[in-house]
């Protein structure tokens, strides 16, 4: 119980950390040290992680990490429309 007590917590803090980053996108509409490149890999990295979370039927897995997917989406989605054209 106590190993999957600390897998939720890790789950939920990790599934969270970009939120301000996204408050501040949306706060500030200004993109400019957001790296784009960064947010692709960790995108990447984290649909692994739900789908690796599918393949061993985990749903503190799938669950997080399917979050974050949608958290970082949401990042990308306003770091593409706030990031100034060079």
């Amino acid at each position: 119980m106590y190993n999957q007590i600390v897998g939720i917590v890790a789950s939920i803090l990790a599934a969270v950390s970009m939120v301000p980053q996204l408050l501040k996108l949306i706060k500030e509409k200004d993109a400019e040290n957001v790296s784009v490149v960064m947010l692709l890999v960790l995108l990447a990295g984290l649909a692994l992680w739900a789908y690796y979370g599918i393949l061993i039927k985990d749903p503190i897995i799938i669950i997080s990490n399917s979050f974050s997917v949608c958290l970082n989406v949401a990042v990308l989605f306003f770091t593409l429309r706030y990031k100034k054209a060079k």
